[in-house]
């Protein structure tokens, strides 16, 4: 490779720009907006969190919209879309921005509300924005910023029609995160863990160093999940993975990652913490260098650098256990869709509207470690930048989609965290496993 990659990453459309008015109409309540600076906003964030829902006595006459954030509490992304709150109303003193933290269990708790007809003024999709969420969500398409939607989104987000109902604040790009300074000690090329053989060599190599080959989570529970969503994508081919869609079960894949889960989890290489560790912990595994290896998102590795400033953080595409080509896994990032029949629509689509505006995208995509979801946006990758450069600019490194959105039912995220952290802490057999994800699957994809 040649070249210098910059240390700012910029996705540029590959059409012409269209004036951010053409045709559409603005929906803007009139204001001047200004980013606050976003250091002294982080404080004013934690004091959002806090109090958010309580009311200032003056606040009788404020408009409150709900943002169910899908984040938790603390984390980079949560203070970073506080702090944004937190500016918007200083711009708009008739309007408060109550962004809510995740709870135990974020997808139950918005089927209830879907099913109620009580829906949040605005909530995260979490890469379902087109096909669980839509019919709720006010069509985005019409909004000054639209043209601007990167295009690796287009067949994850827009329907047959060119709508799309979420505002993507950035484009997940994951693969697994590891410790720089770990595999350089361990004399290990991160370039060089392409296949399933390799990575289970550097496992048995950091470990002999006296380092946690994988930290996970059983407590902060989508950390399992996403071991299996990671891994479920190299365990089936296409044409597994089309039947699984078409909701025939193929058991062969699943028995291949709980195997693999099974051995990793019998030669001590995840983290004896498993069961009690929180994502906080994990992170500061990860930035401490008492772990090599995070299967997770990149918000991660900010969260380590707050924990450990000169932490040294990389990412690597994911290896296939089935022998196929390594990959990285990637869609519908973090994205915000406004509830079309609420009552505050208008104020939440000016919320959006301000979210969408190049130097608020800019700094949530900088925080959360990933690319923008809109194009010709500036955004500060900081350490993962070389990662970027090697495994995801050049297009060499084939895409996947997440592995439960594409092919599995609605619903099997539940069956793959408890069948996961079953087979992690060895409270479930292989064969249970893919006993209880078959019949979770055929019971759910009916319910379809």
């Amino acid at each position: 490779m040649t070249g210098v990659f910059p240390r700012r990453l910029r996705i540029a459309s590959g059409r012409a720009r269209q004036c951010s008015h053409g045709g559409g109409t603005m929906r803007s309540l009139g204001r001047v907006r200004i980013l606050v600076g976003f250091a002294g906003l982080t404080a004013a964030a934690v004091a959002l969190s806090g109090c958010s829902g309580s009311g200032d006595p003056g606040d009788g006459d404020k408009v409150t919209l709900e943002v169910q954030s899908a984040m938790a509490e603390g984390t980079p992304r949560y203070k970073a879309l506080a702090a944004l709150a937190e500016a918007y109303e200083k711009d708009n003193p008739d309007v408060k921005v109550d962004v809510v933290a995740m709870g135990s269990d974020y997808e139950g708790d918005m089927k209830v509300r879907m099913g109620s007809g009580d829906l949040p003024d605005i909530w995260a999709t979490h890469g379902w924005s087109l096909l669980r969420y839509s019919e709720f969500l006010e069509p985005l398409d019409d909004q000054s910023w639209a043209d601007q939607l990167n295009p690796v989104l287009d067949s994850t987000m827009k329907n047959d029609d060119g709508e799309f109902f979420a505002l993507p604040l950035t484009t997940d790009v994951a693969g697994i995160l590891y410790n720089k300074t770990v595999l350089e000690d361990a004399g290990i090329d991160p370039a060089s863990l392409d296949t399933i053989d390799a990575f289970d060599d550097a496992l048995a190599t950091v470990k002999g160093a006296g380092v946690v080959p994988i930290s996970s989570s059983g407590k902060d529970d989508w950390f399992a999940g996403n071991v299996a969503d990671w891994l479920g994508s190299g365990s089936y081919d296409e044409a597994e993975s089309e039947k699984l869609a078409d909701g025939e079960f193929v058991d062969s894949g699943f028995e291949a990652m709980f195997t693999k889960l099974d051995e990793w989890s019998k030669a001590g290489y995840f983290n004896p913490d498993f069961s009690s560790a929180t994502s906080d912990d994990v992170a500061t595994a990860l930035g401490q260098g008492s772990t090599a290896f995070v299967m997770i998102q990149n918000t991660l590795a900010l969260g380590a650098k707050d924990f450990v400033p000169d932490a040294q953080i990389g990412f690597i595409p994911v290896p296939a256990i089935n022998g196929d080509d390594e990959y990285l896994i990637g869609g519908e990032g973090v994205a915000l869709g406004a509830w079309r029949d609420g009552d505050h629509k208008e104020e939440a689509l000016d919320f959006l509207e301000f979210l969408a505006e190049p130097e608020n995208i800019g700094q949530f995509a900088s925080e959360d470690g990933n690319p923008a979801g809109l194009t010709d946006i500036d955004v500060d990758l900081g350490d993962l930048s070389d990662s970027y450069e090697e495994f995801f600019t050049p297009g060499e490194v084939r895409m996947v989609p997440y592995f439960d959105r594409a092919y599995l039912p609605n619903g099997m995220w539940n069956t793959l965290i408890s069948t996961t952290s079953g087979i992690v802490t060895g409270q479930t057999t292989v064969d249970s496993a893919v006993k209880q994800v078959e019949a979770e699957f055929g019971t759910l994809y009916g319910q379809q």
